[in-house]
């Protein structure tokens, strides 16, 4: 594999739609109430693609240097795991990555917040916190990805800032009835990260890594899993029933139920197996991240029309 393969390997591309899905639905929500602006959007999804792609070299970096990333990860196979990618390039990357999750993230605030000095100070302090949050994951003296705060975490980033943030920024308003659909994808993008350590837990136990599936095991950890996928259907249903004529055909977003249900079974399948390979959790992590990014999709379809 040559060098330029080996960092497209790194960046992690396929994590990029969890990360794109707050912003979509963001859109749908501007869309709904005609606010909507492309510069807008389009700065948001760059900013939050930087950001995932900074959290997953900073996770790549810190996995390695603290064991977890072991010859006995049943995950994808790593970067700096591998030895393709030295300690010292990974650091060059998070600081090149770092700077234009800035440089992106400033142009948004530029564009969308001109004047409003008050919301400049606001946001300013939440990229700055994204960006802390994204590299200290895994990495650092005190990595909170290792202390069972990580699906606080994506909770806050990947729902509330993601929607929330990025809607704000179209028009400067909120609604409080926007928890709704945040919280929606906020549980979609948790439950990515539920998945991801139900596979990783015997290697995660051994490195010393504490997430909620360490501490709860694999069978209680399914049962929150199920918590989470069925509960964001259903807020999402709970919002278009605060809109005005909802038409019948808008509740096609149940339709995510199907893959849903479908990744739960398999799941349930192999922990009841104990499995412990990782091929068939990966299957299931890319399934669910690719249901959230599609149920994005058809909210804002859905969005479109209201109002």
């Amino acid at each position: 594999m040559n060098k330029v393969s080996v960092w497209i390997s790194a960046l992690r591309l396929r994590t990029l739609p969890i990360a794109a899905a707050s912003i979509i639905c963001a859109a749908g929500l501007a869309m709904q109430a005609k606010i909507f602006d492309g510069v807008i959007f389009s700065l948001s999804l760059l900013t939050a693609l930087l950001l995932q792609i900074l959290s997953n070299l900073a996770n790549d970096y810190g996995d390695d240097v603290s064991g977890a990333d072991s010859k006995m990860r049943v995950g994808p196979m790593r970067a700096m795991q591998t030895g393709q990618i030295s300690r010292l390039e990974m650091k060059k990357a998070i600081i090149l990555t770092t700077g234009l999750c800035l440089i992106s993230g400033l142009s948004l605030l530029s564009v969308a917040l001109d004047q409003h000095w008050q919301s400049w100070l606001l946001f300013l302090f939440f990229g700055l916190l994204a960006i802390a949050a994204a590299i200290s994951y895994t990495m650092g003296k005190l990595p909170y990805g290792y202390r069972a705060l990580g699906d606080l975490s994506v909770f806050i980033f990947f729902g509330l800032l993601g929607v929330l943030g990025s809607y704000y920024l179209y028009d400067l308003t909120f609604n409080f009835t926007l928890l709704l659909p945040a919280s929606c994808m906020a549980l979609l993008s948790v439950a990515v990260l539920n998945v991801n350590n139900m596979r990783d837990m015997y290697t995660d136990q051994a490195a010393g890594k504490t997430t909620l599936v360490v501490i709860w095991g694999r069978k209680t950890a399914f049962i929150y899993h199920l918590f989470l996928v069925f509960t964001a259907p259903f807020l999402a249903i709970c919002y278009l029933m605060t809109l005005n004529n909802v038409q019948p055909w808008q509740f096609i977003i149940l339709l995510i139920l199907v893959p849903l249900i479908k990744s739960s079974l398999s799941l349930r399948n192999l922990i009841a197996n104990d499995e412990r390979k990782g091929d068939h959790f990966n299957n299931q992590l890319k399934n669910i991240a690719l249901a959230a990014f599609v149920f994005s999709l058809l909210f804002l379809l859905v969005l479109i029309p209201i109002g």
